[in-house]
């Protein structure tokens, strides 16, 4: 497993910009494809983006494409959410997550496809 280290989420008004950032530590931080989970208040954690371990692919749920961008630094072990044009409803502790990927091009967005989680960042958008 890999440990992470999310930061970055704060308070912010509708219509403003959050980038959050994972840093990860123990594991070959290139062979692992990322993503970024959320989970509001009450209720189920569901996914938000993914990238690849080469960074060549990525992959949004519909509600944040055009809005958010998931990108990683492999030099730097981090994996970074920009997120703009934020909502009320992107209120929600997220999550940074990894898995071992055998292919450079693979991505993954199901919950139980990661075996390492942070502890999440809260990101809370007024209106």
């Amino acid at each position: 497993q890999v440990q992470l280290v999310e930061s970055g989420g704060g308070l912010v008004q509708a219509g403003g910009s959050l980038r959050l950032s994972c840093t990860a530590s123990g594991r070959t931080f290139s062979s692992d494809a990322m993503g970024w989970f959320r989970q509001a208040p009450g209720k189920e954690r569901l996914f938000v983006a993914t990238i690849s371990r080469s960074g060549g692919r990525t992959y949004y749920t519909d509600s944040v494409k055009g809005r958010f961008t998931i990108s990683r630094d492999n030099a730097k072990k981090t994996v970074y959410l920009q997120m703009n044009s934020l909502k009320p409803e992107d209120t929600a502790v997220y999550y940074c997550a990894a898995r071992y990927s055998a292919s450079s091009g693979n991505i993954y967005y199901r919950d139980s496809d990661f075996d390492s989680w942070g502890q999440g960042t809260q990101v809370t958008v007024s209106s």
